[in-house]
């Protein structure tokens, strides 16, 4: 999943769209229950559509089969924390599993309960990781520990071979002595799939490989493309838990200056009046569209109410209270709120927003 499908999904859908939310299990023997639950909820979704006036008999196959083909495309024995199936009557479904916790649910509705795919997309650092070397190009997807290759928008790339078969040794000294240009021209594709990759999801990209090819890839880059760090040496054939260890330090560089640029950009705020900081300040702003770049503590989440049309954060289980307007986390919803209206969110190491009630906003006017 990336940026662009996140956007794409929270959009409206003909009723009824239908998500489908169940928590799931690593390991044995707790997820041999999670098929039996996942049919029960299948099941509730027929009910539920079978008896809702507002829905056609085919609107409601179209939704159950779109949903059962979704289900078929996960393997609950290997299954995370988390699924979440989506189907709309047009015959669109989509299957997550997620790596955080959700409330079992069924919800049907005119859009798709994305508000857990956004918590699990926005809380996990996201990062792309470029290796070059003589053989290939790759290109790999970090996501919080884990890193997978992406083969996708032209990745891998690989130099085209020379054939040197009948061509003597002046082929073979003119095969030498081009061999800058040629990286150069492997440079170009690359950056290009690059440019591509990063139109559609923009993350902080870190290169991997020796000098000569680091120093090709900078020749050829773009100003548009901002390296956020490096790991120098050989890294063809190298391992994905051994890339995402030569990464860490370079990560954890760009984290801390990127930490330190958002206070600086905070404290500007506030000189020209365009700052908010503290849940109850924060939530009207987004809510009216005048997020600009909303920066929470990562591990910051908040039970609430609504009392009076106004948000108050409580402490302990929202579901003790009673009778109350409840939002089971207000933090979510105002991340989920600020993307809906085009806004940047940030999330910074938890402590660092002690000045500034763990979330703080750039509005803006």
């Amino acid at each position: 999943m990336d940026a662009v499908t996140l956007s794409e999904l929270r959009k409206p859908r003909a009723y009824p769209a239908v998500s489908v939310l169940m928590p799931t299990h690593r390991s044995v023997p707790d997820n041999r229950q999670d098929p039996i639950r996942l049919r029960n909820l299948l099941s509730e979704v027929r009910r539920r559509l079978h008896d809702d006036a507002r829905v056609a008999p085919d609107a409601a196959e179209h939704v159950l089969r779109g949903l059962e083909r979704a289900a078929d495309e996960v393997d609950l024995r290997h299954a995370s924390d988390g699924l979440v199936l989506f189907a709309a009557p047009d015959g669109e479904h989509h299957a997550f599993a997620i790596g955080q916790p959700v409330d079992e649910r069924v919800v049907v509705d005119t859009g798709f309960a994305t508000r857990d795919l956004v918590a699990a997309y926005t809380r996990t650092p996201r990062y792309w990781l470029l290796s070059l070397s003589d053989q290939r190009a790759r290109l790999w997807d970090g996501h919080g520990e884990e890193l997978a290759e992406r083969a996708a928008a032209g990745f891998p790339i690989a130099p085209e071979p020379i054939d040197e078969a009948g061509s003597g040794r002046q082929a073979r000294r003119a095969a030498q002595g081009g061999d800058g240009e040629r990286q150069r021209q492997v440079m170009r594709d690359v950056v290009a799939a690059l440019d591509r990759v990063l139109a559609r999801d923009r993350r902080p990209l870190i290169v991997a490989g020796v000098t000569r090819h680091q120093a090709f890839f900078d020749e050829v880059a773009g100003p548009h493309i901002t390296v956020a760090g490096r790991v120098d040496g050989s890294f063809e054939g190298a391992s994905p838990s051994a890339l995402a260890e030569g990464a860490r330090p370079a990560l954890a560089a760009y984290e801390d200056l990127r930490e330190v640029g958002v206070l600086a950009e905070l404290e500007a705020a506030r000189s020209i009046q365009r700052y908010a900081g503290g849940l109850c300040e924060v939530t009207p702003l987004v809510e009216e569209g005048r997020g600009e770049h909303l920066v929470v503590e990562r591990g910051y989440y908040a039970p609430a109410v609504k009392s009076h049309g106004e948000l108050v954060p409580v402490d302990g289980m929202p579901g003790v209270l009673k009778g109350a307007d409840v939002v089971d986390d207000a933090v979510d919803d105002v991340i989920e709120t600020a993307l809906e209206y085009g806004g940047e969110v940030t999330f910074v190491s938890d402590g660092f927003l002690v000045d500034h009630g763990r979330i703080a906003l750039v509005t803006r006017y």
